[in-house]
């Protein structure tokens, strides 16, 4: 196994954590702004913007961004 992959998957629960911490922070921040908020949506269109910033960062990655960061 390569060593980078290694790493990684050794950091797999922490990182999936983080994420998930990104996501209920801003759920919370949504309803803080708006109390009255269907939760369900919500999160639905949070799921949206952080797939597609993840998309964002697969094109950056295919397009060399990171090769030497």
């Amino acid at each position: 196994m390569e060593a980078e992959k290694k790493e990684l998957l050794s950091r797999k629960d922490e990182i999936i954590k983080e994420l998930e911490i990104l996501f209920k922070t801003n759920l919370k921040i949504t309803d803080w702004d708006i109390p009255e908020a269907d939760d369900r949506k919500a999160a639905e269109v949070l799921l949206e913007i952080l797939q597609e910033g993840l998309e964002k960062i697969r094109k950056d990655v295919e397009a060399g961004k990171y090769d030497n960061y």
